[in-house]
This record gives structure tokens, C-alpha cells and sequence, in this order.
């Protein structure tokens, strides 16, 4: 079985390469970063860097796969939207219009970021009523997956994932972010120590991505995927400050006060043109706002168990940052 992995150079694509090869599968692995890229050879895939704006590249690489992963996306709370569109719509178009050009079924990682609202949600199902966007990563992922059902409406065979705050070693974005502020000793807890929010460890999202290719069911469906056992937030960072001798979380910081904050920091960043801010109303919200996702639709049609608990899976990435900071 032949398989093509998009982003493979990335968090999420990175992991499911070095899987499917473990299982034997021939894997074509398109990214844009050329050392990660060697390793991913090195390991037996044949690497192709590649910018999903080639559409022509695209088509030879993806012709006589099986299974296309579409991991790739350009994700930030923070950037131009333009270059969100490009990465996140068009490079969808044009992965789409591969996958009908050679058989293929495509697996499209897309974001919970579509149910994204300032006040939270608890256990939201994929039919819950979409808000408007509340930021350019939000908008262009909910056009992406227009552009797969579109493709659907043309015969493609295609499953849609919304995974969760993907953590793990290899993480590049939530947890390294966290620590970062941390220490700096600059965290405050924002909200209420009771936040509770959904994680996704790398493996089970991992996981998911071989159910949704391997299920019949699953097929014209969209699946919420999280480890499936909300946590409270603040504790948990607490945990894993004391688990690495950094400075736990500081004072409190109600929403209110830092959401205003972000706001002004957000309206002087863009008109000065600036870079993404230390703060954002979007960043305040995920940190201090509960949210959780059902997935009891995974469960069901792709057979889906998260193996790996949060409590593992943060000891794991724990593991792996120290082990990181020693070799720096």
C-alpha cells in the first residue's frame, strides 16, 4: 500500500509518517523542510519537498497512492490572511483535485477552531451550529473543508478530522509556548482555576488518522478527536511546572482584564503592522474559557480508544524536553 503524507515535515505529519513506515507502508512524505525531510528518508520514505502551490508536483507525487493525508496548514491565532488562504484553502483545492486524479481517499486534518467562540463549549458535537470565524487560521480551515466537500460532490472518497490541542514530544506549539511563559515567570492563571479543556496526545491523533483511512464508515464523515478525558487546565500546567522545576503559574488575571488587554495589544499590532502579539483575545479565550468536544462519533464509526492518558502523555513530553534541553 502506497501512502502520501502532506506536512510531513510537521508535528502531526512527522508522527504519522514515522508510523505508517513502521508498519511497513510505502510512504511519500511532502514537506518543505529538508533536514526533517532527510530523516523522514532516512527512515525509508521517500521524501519530495514540495510547496502545495505546484500543482503539477502535487499531481505526480500523489499518483498511484492509495491514501492521501492532508496534515499540512499554515496555523497561528496571528497573520495576514492572505497567506492563511493560500496555505489552507488553496493548497486544499489543490490536494483535493490530486486525490481525484489518482483514486485516492484523503484523510483531511482540519481544527475544532470552527466551533471557536470567546465564551467556550462544552462537549460540542461536529453538527453544532458554526460560529463566525475569529480569526484567519478559523476562516480558511472552515473554507478548506468546503473545498473537500466540493471534491466529495465530484467522487472523492474522503474522511474530515478535528483534532484537539495535539501535545507530545516533537510538540513545536502548545506546550513549548507555555513553558516559554512560564519561564519567563510571565504566566499568570487567566480565569478561573477551574478550566477544564480537551488534549489530544500525538499517538492517538496518530491513531485516528489510520482508522479514518482503514474505515468504511467513515467515509463523507467528520469526527471530533481528543484523548476523551477533559482536564483542568491550570493544575495540570502547575503539574508539569513542578515536573520540570520551573515556576508554576503566577497571580490571577481575570478574563475580562487580560481579554481587554489582548484586544488593545491586537488593535496596535495591526495598525502599526506588526508581528503576532504577546497576547490575543483568541489565546486569552483558549487558556480561559472551558472547552471540550464529544467524540463519541469516533468512537462509534472509526473505532477510535485513545491508549495514551493525559498523565502519560505529558510524562512523555516531559521526557522528551528534558532530554532536548540536555543536548542544547
Amino acid at each position: 500500500m502506497t501512502v502520501a503524507v502532506t506536512g510531513a515535515t510537521g508535528f502531526l505529519g512527522g508522527a504519522l509518517t514515522r508510523r505508517l513506515l513502521a508498519e511497513g507502508l510505502e510512504v511519500r512524505a511532502l514537506g518543505r523542510d529538508p533536514q526533517r525531510g532527510a530523516a523522514l528518508s532516512a527512515l525509508g520514505a521517500r521524501f519530495v519537498p514540495l510547496d502545495l502551490e505546484d500543482a503539477r508536483g502535487l499531481r505526480a507525487a500523489v499518483q498511484g497512492c492509495d491514501t492521501v493525508f492532508h496534515c499540512a496548514a499554515r496555523s497561528s491565532p496571528w497573520g495576514p490572511h492572505r497567506a492563511f488562504y493560500a496555505a489552507n484553502v488553496l493548497g486544499t483545492r489543490q490536494v483535493v483535485q490530486a486525490c481525484l486524479n489518482a483514486g485516492a481517499r484523503l484523510v483531511h486534518v482540519s481544527t475544532p477552531s470552527l466551533y471557536f467562540r470567546y465564551g467556550g463549549g462544552l462537549q460540542v458535537r461536529e453538527d453544532h451550529p458554526l460560529p463566525r470565524p475569529v480569526n484567519a487560521y478559523a476562516a480558511t480551515k472552515r473554507a478548506a473543508e468546503h473545498e473537500v466537500a466540493a471534491g466529495q460532490a465530484r467522487g472523492l472518497e474522503a474522511v474530515v478530522l478535528r483534532p484537539r490541542a495535539l501535545f507530545g514530544p516533537g510538540d513545536t506549539s502548545v506546550l513549548p509556548r507555555l513553558l516559554a511563559a512560564l519561564e519567563r515567570g510571565r504566566l499568570p492563571v487567566i480565569g478561573s482555576e477551574d478550566t477544564v479543556t480537551d488534549l489530544t496526545y500525538i499517538d492517538n491523533a496518530v491513531d485516528a488518522l489510520l482508522l479514518a483511512a482503514r474505515s468504511a464508515a467513515a467515509v463523507g464523515g467528520t469526527y471530533n478527536i481528543t484523548n476523551g478525558e477533559p482536564v483542568r487546565l491550570w493544575p495540570a500546567v502547575r503539574r508539569l511546572a513542578d515536573r520540570l522545576g520551573l515556576p508554576g503559574p503566577g497571580r490571577r488575571l481575570p478574563f475580562q482584564v487580560a481579554f481587554g488587554a489582548a484586544a488593545l495589544l491586537e488593535g496596535v499590532h495591526a495598525a502599526l503592522g506588526l508581528g503576532e502579539p504577546v497576547l490575543t483575545r483568541y489565546t486569552v479565550s483558549v487558556v480561559a474559557r472551558s472547552a471540550t468536544l464529544d467524540i463519541s462519533a469516533a468512537r462509534r464509526d472509526l473505532g477510535y480508544a485513545p491508549r495514551v492518558s493525559v498523565a502519560e502523555g505529558l510524562e512523555r513530553f516531559a521526557c522528551a524536553w528534558e532530554a532536548e534541553r540536555g543536548r542544547l
